[in-house]
């Protein structure tokens, strides 16, 4: 039986829907990649822009996420897959794709996944502490706190939430668990809190640890600096590239990876961000920011000749 806050329902809003739409320009018989489906609204929009000649793929390593997008894209030209976008030349492999015409990557953890306590994500309610994408693979958090040293969990904090007070918060943590093993969101983030001085501010406490925590955990930025590193490769020449980031660490390697690939042409100079209105809406649009490259067409090198219609002897070199 699902938990109580488990409903079959999405309750997720895909951020900059319409810029994404705008920017990727999908048009009848296009094939594109949601490197992230989430829920699926975004490939739900893409796919009816495509239209039923055209196909859209979404990958998403958490399987629950999956069973939502197969309601919201139900009866469109819509393939599932349990993958990391960071495989993502293998699945175009195994679909029998060598190029795509677009990819989207929304980056920010989907609001369901957030809602369902016991997947670990929110400190916002009790939970075990597990906040893994694919439950069946890796490490969870608890293990992460009950195992690491100050140093480690210090560094992790500071690296990945930006943490300024992080070794404050690893001794709190390292003294704690020899009293009882952390093993809810709830006790974690009770104990990042007492360890925080002066007054909370508009952001809670624990925050940026559960950040922390989550991307540790899903090793994120070593997959999105693969993806960044292979979307030249699986774009076509003239496909576009969008990524949806939401804190620095990701909008900084995508921002770089764009800005220093000669094979790319980068569309967005400063990134999008949601209009007043979207945000009004759907708070979580606040942070999110969305860069754009097309992959320039490609040329021939130094000592390449030019194409010609004339067929080269096999049996020159």
């Amino acid at each position: 039986m699902l938990p109580d806050d488990r409903l079959p329902s999405a309750v997720h809003r895909p951020v900059l829907l319409d810029e994404v739409l705008a920017w990727l320009a999908p048009h009848a018989g296009s094939i594109l990649v949601d490197g992230t489906v989430g829920a699926g609204g975004h490939a739900a929009a893409l796919a009816k822009a495509v239209g039923p000649v055209g196909r859209v793929i979404g990958l998403d390593r958490d399987t629950e996420m999956l069973a939502l997008a197969s309601e919201a894209t139900r009866g469109l030209p819509v393939t599932l897959v349990h993958s990391a976008y960071s495989d993502l030349d293998d699945v175009l492999a195994a679909e029998g794709l060598e190029a795509v015409d677009g990819v989207l990557l929304d980056l920010g953890l989907s609001s369901d996944q957030l809602r369902w306590s016991y997947r670990g994500f929110s400190f916002a309610a009790a939970g075990p502490l597990d906040m893994r994408f694919d439950p069946d693979e890796g490490e969870s958090a608890a293990e992460l706190v009950n195992s690491l040293n100050a140093e480690e969990l210090a560094r992790l904090f500071f690296e990945y939430g930006e943490e300024r007070h992080s070794r404050r918060v690893a001794r709190r943590i390292v003294e704690a668990r020899r009293v009882e093993r952390i093993t809810t969101t709830e006790r974690l983030a009770e104990i990042v809190r007492r360890s925080i001085p002066g007054k909370w501010g508009a952001i809670d406490p624990a925050t940026r640890v559960f950040q922390a925590l989550r991307i540790a955990v899903n090793d994120e930025l070593t997959h999105l600096e693969a993806i960044l590193k292979m979307l030249p490769d699986v774009l076509k020449p003239g496909g576009r590239a969008a990524v949806i980031s939401f804190h620095s660490l990701e909008d900084r390697r995508v921002k770089v990876a764009f800005r220093d690939d000669p094979r790319w042409n980068v569309l967005t100079r400063k990134p999008v961000t949601a209009s007043a209105e979207e945000v009004a809406s759907n708070p979580r649009a606040r942070s999110a920011k969305l860069r754009v490259a097309e992959r320039c067409p490609i040329q021939p090198g130094p000592h390449q000749p030019q194409s010609s219609s004339r067929p080269r002897n096999p049996g020159t070199r």
